[in-house]
């Protein structure tokens, strides 16, 4: 600012109206027009002729040793003269008694860190998943761990789009993707808080930028994958509450980690019927128990108890894990494969459940989506997927495990042994 410059914004006082701002004319550098009617009540004129009210103070109880602070408290249009006269007298009345606005307001608009956006995310929905949970922290320590302690409005559109690239050559699409949605999630409710705060994963897509397009993985037909499976898991899996696992998922379709979570007093086998309550969707599910699941069970009921012994409530005991259930089965997917034949994954057990039901006995999405617990909350199908009763579900589940077995006790010509038995026994 020129010596001239500051002699103008020194000189220049007036009865701050309407009319006199309206007057003010645009210079070269920005300069503030002071009001002498209120001492450090101005309007500082913009080169671009905006105008914006503003407070001069000096802080810690005033003095010419205290230091200089300036608050704007709003623009000329938005507020009028007079509306932010009162509104200064209330700043320099806080002074007064000691506070300092200037401070505050600076304190309260200071850019959050990624590492405090990530964590006001994870703690906005407190009904997720431990298990989302640890991925969500996994993934933002292995793909963001060098930005958490970088301010959010450091971080660019060009930086996400490397980081993209580089994510993508070490994890693949499907990380790539999601760590980079995690992130652009992170960002939304500061961009919301901070004014001006842009989102730079939001920049990279209106940049151009694109996800890796979402492939689903597809299957062959259970009639061709069933019973491969099978041998797969009868060669491989020679602990037998772990192989009964795998055979609970062929003739449920239920995720691994609700079959985990599988307690004794959830299972009532007078009534037929069984009970999840810890599931995905946060949905308790109870099925109806049939032929094949019935079996299933004995078999657990006999070698581990009925949730009084040593194995606990637990129908898949673990005598390895905390929780003292089964948690891991993914070390022997390969392997199961590798005696299949073809690849294993226990979610392609739920596929193959869903599509028999759907394709080989042409029951209702609905059902299905029952009987998976498969509805989510912006799902049309949901209201006609709560409506099946437990009875209603009973002889669908029932031939959908009928059919199941009949497919898997197949044995393909390539990998026929002596000794096979149908799964569940």
């Amino acid at each position: 600012m020129t010596r001239a410059s500051r002699k103008r914004i020194a000189r220049v006082k007036l009865t701050l109206t309407k009319r006199t701002v309206e007057a003010l004319e645009p210079g070269a550098s920005p300069w503030i027009a002071w009001d002498d009617r209120l001492t450090g009540f101005g309007v500082r004129v913009q080169p671009s002729g905006t105008k914006a009210f503003v407070v001069n103070y000096r802080s810690g109880g005033g003095g010419r040793r205290a230091p200089n602070r300036r608050v704007v408290i709003g623009r000329y249009g938005a507020m009028t003269p007079d509306r932010a006269r009162r509104v200064a007298q209330e700043v320099l009345g806080r002074v007064a008694v000691g506070d300092d606005p200037a401070a505050e307001r600076g304190a309260a608009r200071r850019m959050p860190l990624l590492r405090e956006a990530f964590a006001e995310f994870m703690a906005a929905n407190p009904n997720r998943k431990p298990n989302t949970l640890r991925l969500y922290r996994g993934q933002i320590r292995y793909c963001f761990g060098d930005w958490l302690s970088r301010p959010l409005d450091t971080i660019t559109r060009r930086d996400v789009e490397a980081r993209f690239h580089v994510l993508t050559e070490r994890h693949g699409w499907a990380i790539a993707n999601h760590a980079t949605s995690l992130l652009r999630s992170a960002y939304r409710r500061p961009c919301v808080d901070h004014e001006g705060l842009r989102n730079p994963v939001d920049l990279w897509l209106d940049g151009g930028g694109r996800y890796h397009r979402s492939v689903r993985r597809r299957i062959s037909a259970p009639a061709e994958v069933l019973p491969r499976w099978r041998v797969g898991i009868e060669t491989e899996v020679i602990v037998p509450t772990t192989r009964d696992i795998f055979w609970f998922g062929f003739y449920t379709g239920m995720r691994v980690g609700e079959i985990f979570g599988l307690r004794w007093d959830h299972v009532d086998m007078e009534r037929g019927t069984f009970r999840i309550e810890e599931t995905k969707s946060g949905v308790p599910l109870e099925l109806p128990i049939t032929r094949q699941l019935a079996a299933i069970l004995a078999r657990r009921r006999a070698e581990n108890g009925n949730g009084t012994g040593p194995a606990g409530p637990w129908v898949f005991p673990s005598s390895t894990s905390a929780s003292g259930h089964a948690e891991e089965l993914q070390h022997l997917y390969a392997r199961i494969g590798r005696a299949a034949g073809t690849k294993f994954w226990f979610h392609g057990l739920r596929n193959a459940f869903i599509t028999v039901a759907e394709r080989e006995l042409m029951l209702p999405r609905s059902l299905t989506k029952r009987l998976v617990n498969h509805a989510r909350r912006d799902d049309v199908t949901e209201g006609y997927a709560a409506d099946w009763s437990i009875e209603q579900l009973r002889g669908p589940a029932q031939r959908i495990a009928d059919c199941i077995e009949t497919l898997a006790r197949a044995v393909p010509d390539d990998l026929r042994r002596d000794g096979q038995t149908p799964p569940a026994g």
